[in-house]
């Protein structure tokens, strides 16, 4: 009686349990992220639908059961095992990191000034809505409080943070590698633009020597390319490895590439703010600089003006020649464009190929993850630099370079690049060192006599005529020989003045070579480093300028013996003048997040031959921080740092009062044979 009660109840509860696996499913989201053990159990788990079966047969003594049950039991036994041990695993691994971030970052000046303001603030204003208002005060003062106000609780930021660098407990960034590229240079943007331009604005363009880029064919950039090329330019050497070449990039590649010129006056980026004050407000210029939608709302319309051509220029530079890595255009250019009328006597070649060099040298030191400069340039010159083609045959150019490459060459091109196993698999071009199409001037300002030219291959008896097409481009011959002939005796006849005559060049010179010259000319114009001053001299000028007109504005020194200096926080260059040459030097401050950054340059051309050396010491109790360099030559103050050697000077060096105090020396290398290698 009572075995037949037990067996009636085992067989009940089985049931009930069979009941549950079948009606109720399990709570388990499965389209979530499971590990491989709880994958196994649930493989098991699911024979639990039979195991009631097999639990029945036992109870009800059928054979052939028991091997069964033992078999899923041990399983289930060893699933359970596994699953354990590994939540204890995955607990173990979360307090593993809670541990590593238990030391916060310090805070910023700002927040210790709010904490103690909002804490006085709610007691002394019971009746303030809360938290909100209270902030909102905060804010408020703090932005009227005075850098000596605000030293307190800046000092404080200090040392917090010099505190979390000496803990250990900064997070060591990991090395990243660029796999994409980002940049502000948009050809496509200017083409659609250009495409809407009336005759008398195109006629304006030309005007100023920009008239090449109505030929403007390519709308995008080959980023993949570009970042290539990128990974094997030499800012150093302004160079490109490419096919085991070393190939300098010039401002004449430039002019050959672009169309623009590569010869005249130096543009400097530079001067008295209050003589741009009045543009600066017409463009509603900010901190980031000029709206580029502003620029093209205001060449949509039918003025051919100044006001266009800045707008025009303004345009240019932001999107294609010198963008830099924000969206907007730096107002500095408007120091150069003041005067509209001397736009085309500038050396757009050199500048474009400055800016693109100190853009690339930001962008490999880390500095910023866009890329600004002229990429298509880099582009085009790659283009016509590495050939892809093994005959020999002729086959048609453009002078520019920029009339040739349109969407569909490039198109072909890069197919071509992808069959012959990518980019730099060809040989370099013979035409990128021709020099003698240094003479063939296909530019629309007025910068040299027209020149009809007709040359013979030289061992060859026929001649090669250029041709010229429809829309007025000159096409030559792309050929592995150089030409040669009457027209090389026709150029080498003209001569030319030097272009820095109006500032004591007295030079003249073949009109084939004018460019080297210029390139190296002494006399190269120089702006005045004071803002409030605008004055533009040779270089002897401007030395002689400065010490009589503000020879209480600088510091003097004599070469070869220290100096020490004291720079206030908001005091961003101190002008230098040496007493035996009147030589001026800049000795430039920055402000970075975690110091200040100082270097010295000199304002001289940038040909200069003339090298001096100089060191840079900041001490602070037993520890010191030391550069020696050379200064580099620059033909006036730049805005934006120049990419040289600095040095970088942490905030807790600087004295309570908020002054850097360092000690300069530099030497004449020619008077003091002082190695500047």
């Amino acid at each position: 009686m009572f075995g037949a009660i037990t067996k009636h109840w085992i067989f009940v509860s089985l049931l009930a349990e069979l009941a549950n696996l079948v009606f109720i499913p399990p709570r388990r989201d499965r389209t979530s992220h499971c590990s491989p053990e709880q994958h196994h159990c649930d493989a098991v788990l699911s024979n639990r639908f039979f195991l009631p079966i097999i639990v029945l047969m036992l109870v009800f003594n059928e054979p052939k059961t028991q091997m069964l049950y033992d078999q899923n039991l041990k399983v289930i036994t060893r699933v359970n095992q596994r699953v354990e041990q590994h939540i204890m695993t995955e607990g173990q691994r979360k307090k593993k990191r809670k541990k590593e971030v238990l030391i916060p970052r310090p805070a910023c000046s700002w927040v210790y000034f709010s904490k103690e303001f909002i804490k006085e603030y709610i007691a002394s204003h019971p009746e303030s809505s809360g938290l909100k208002a209270a902030t909102k005060a905060a804010s408020d003062a703090w932005k009227s409080m005075s850098i000596e106000e605000k030293e307190k609780y800046t000092k404080h930021a200090r040392e917090a943070w010099d505190g979390y660098l000496s803990s250990g407990a900064a997070p060591v960034p990991k090395p990243r590698k660029q796999t994409k590229l980002v940049t502000r240079c948009s050809p496509g943007r200017l083409f659609n633009v250009l495409q809407h331009l009336t005759p008398e604005q195109k006629e304006a363009v030309k005007s100023m020597g920009f008239g090449s880029l109505l030929g403007l064919r390519c709308r995008t950039l080959r980023r993949s390319l570009c970042l290539w090329l990128l990974e094997r330019f030499d800012t150093a050497n302004r160079s490109l490895e490419i096919c085991n070449e070393h190939m300098l990039l010039t401002p004449k590649d430039v002019e050959i590439v672009m169309g623009l010129s590569a010869s005249g006056k130096e543009v400097v980026n530079s001067g008295p703010e209050d003589l741009i004050s009045d543009l600066r407000n017409s463009y509603n210029a900010t901190n980031h600089g000029i709206s580029v939608r502003l620029l093209e709302e205001r060449l949509a319309t039918a003025e051919a003006g100044d006001d266009f051509k800045r707008s025009f220029v303004l345009y240019v530079l932001g999107t294609l020649l010198s963008p830099t890595a924000r969206l907007d255009v730096s107002p500095s250019f408007l120091h150069f464009l003041t005067n509209m009328d001397l736009v085309h006597q500038y050396n757009w070649g050199k500048f474009l190929l400055d800016r693109l060099v100190r853009e690339i040298s930001r962008f490999h030191q880390g500095k910023q993850r866009a890329v600004g400069g002229c990429l298509l340039f880099l582009q085009l010159f790659y283009y016509e630099s590495i050939s892809l083609e093994r005959s020999s045959a002729l086959v048609p150019t453009n002078i520019p370079c920029l009339f040739s490459w349109g969407e569909e060459e490039i198109a072909e091109r890069e197919k071509q690049e992808k069959e012959l196993g990518g980019y730099g698999s060809g040989e370099l071009s013979s035409k990128k060192r021709c020099r003698s199409m240094e003479f063939l001037e296909n530019r629309d300002h007025p910068a040299g006599p027209p020149i009809n030219t007709e040359s013979t291959r030289i061992g060859h008896g026929s001649l090669l005529e250029p041709e010229s097409n429809e829309e007025g481009i000159l096409s030559l011959p792309r050929t592995r020989t150089v030409l040669s002939g009457d027209v090389d005796l026709v150029v080498e006849s003209i001569k030319v003045p030097c272009q820095n005559r109006e500032y004591g060049c007295n030079k003249t010179v073949d009109y084939i070579t004018r460019n080297d010259h210029e390139v190296t000319c002494i006399y190269s114009p120089c702006a005045c480093p004071l803002q409030d001053c605008s004055y533009v001299g040779s270089f002897e000028q401007l030395a002689l300028h400065f010490s009589s007109k503000h020879w209480d504005s600088g510091r003097r020194f004599r070469y070869n013996q220290p100096l020490a200096i004291s720079l206030l926080m908001n005091e961003p260059f101190l002008v230098l003048q040496a007493e035996e040459d009147g030589v001026l030097f800049l000795l430039n401050k920055g402000t970075e997040t975690n110091g200040n950054t100082v270097m010295i340059t000199c304002i001289g051309p940038c040909s200069s031959k003339e090298r001096f050396i100089y060191e840079i010491v900041s001490c602070r109790g037993r520890s010191s921080l030391r550069l020696k360099s050379v200064a580099e030559n620059f033909p006036g103050r730049m805005e934006d740092f120049p990419p040289v050697d600095f040095l970088l000077i942490p905030f807790h060096f600087l004295a309570s009062s908020g002054k850097l105090n360092i000690d300069i020396c530099i030497w004449n290398s020619t008077e003091h044979n002082v190695d500047c290698s």
